[in-house]
């Protein structure tokens, strides 16, 4: 081989290279969308009027909290060479008092369904498969 035979053959190679990275980028796309599409598979679909209402309901609970009550964290304070004293940190410590906010929003919007769990008889699957009605 000759130097312009060497260098089109480097070319070629090269033209190779990045036809299969371009190739790579796009099974490298299926593959993220194909993943995505596995984790929502087993999502409960819920109308978007659905997700508006919800969103509308953990809005109205976080609004009710109130943040300017510093009651509801614990806050650290430092003093810095100067003498400023400044918030070295802060932690909400009552997280439990935003949460229930937010469910007694989301819960007048939905209602709880009944589960089979709740019942006094349920199924119990043995290891093989089979099932037997059980008394709890």
């Amino acid at each position: 081989m000759n130097e312009i035979d060497l260098k089109t053959k480097i070319e070629g190679l090269e033209k190779a290279i990045q036809e299969h990275k371009a190739d790579t980028s796009r099974y490298e796309d299926q593959l993220k969308e194909t993943e995505q599409q596995l984790k929502d598979y087993n999502k409960i679909a819920l109308p978007p009027v659905v997700f508006d209402d919800i969103y509308e309901a953990i809005e109205k609970g976080v609004d009710q909290f109130d943040f300017s009550d510093t009651d509801n964290f614990d806050i650290e304070y430092g003093i810095e060479y100067d003498g400023k004293v400044h918030c070295e940190s802060h932690e909400l410590c009552n997280s439990d008092d935003l949460v229930q906010m937010i469910v007694e929003k989301v819960s007048r919007v939905f209602t709880e369904a009944d589960c089979p769990e709740d019942e006094d008889n349920f199924v119990n699957e043995d290891d093989s498969g089979r099932r037997e009605n059980m008394t709890k």
